[in-house]
């Protein structure tokens, strides 16, 4: 039974995903991203801003995220990625916690492992004691993940993420903004990973510009 809930969500989750962002692919036809006007302020003065907003029951974020990873380090010097875990309905605000609790335990080399666990595994990672006894099979301290998991830091940061997520209107995932101006997606990029990717390094001179 709970094996048979755990892939409705996950099939659930997937579906809302491309389903909902199918819309602003159809109407944008042949163009692969969608400015935002007016532009949205960046959170990091000084850099352009790319946002992945990504949720860990996502398959396409699971399937990117070492693309992303390694995107990221030939990004320009004066380029930031910054990772926003969205939640489409409460049950998934413990995944956003997860990302934040890894990050601030300075444990984020363990995103690739939480997808891994997910989708690879089947485990079901979808409430804090789940949570808490695989991350410490990761070798984290149960005790501060506990402490770190319910935080004012962290649930301050999961309302920015949801602040931000209604902001740029995140409709499904993964999707990336751009310097606060553009956004792109591998939907909007002809439903190719790579083709977001290097719409993000098109956008990023055009962000410059504005």
């Amino acid at each position: 039974m709970q094996s048979n809930t755990f892939s409705r969500l996950l099939a659930a989750t997937a579906l809302a995903a491309a389903s909902l962002f199918a819309p602003m692919s159809q109407a944008q036809g042949t163009q692969q991203y969608v400015a935002i006007n007016p532009p949205l302020p960046s959170d990091t003065p000084g850099k352009i801003e790319v946002l992945e907003f990504f949720a860990y029951s996502c398959p396409h974020c699971a399937a990117m995220q070492p693309m992303v990873e390694d995107w990221a380090k030939t990004a320009p010097s004066d380029v930031v990625l910054k990772q926003v875990p969205i939640a489409f309905n409460a049950g998934m605000k413990p995944l956003q916690q997860l990302y934040y609790t890894l990050a601030a335990l300075d444990r984020l080399d363990l995103n690739d492992k939480v997808f891994t666990a997910i989708h690879g595994e089947r485990k079901r990672l979808f409430d804090k004691k789940a949570m808490g006894e695989w991350a410490a099979s990761q070798g984290v301290d149960r005790a501060r993940f506990d402490a770190v998991f319910d935080s004012f830091s962290v649930q301050t940061q999961v309302e920015r993420a949801n602040q931000l997520a209604q902001a740029y209107r995140i409709e499904g995932t993964p999707s990336f903004s751009v310097g606060g101006k553009f956004m792109t997606s591998p939907v909007l990029a002809g439903n190719s990973y790579e083709g977001a990717l290097k719409e993000i390094d098109r956008l990023i001179p055009m962000a410059r510009q504005q």
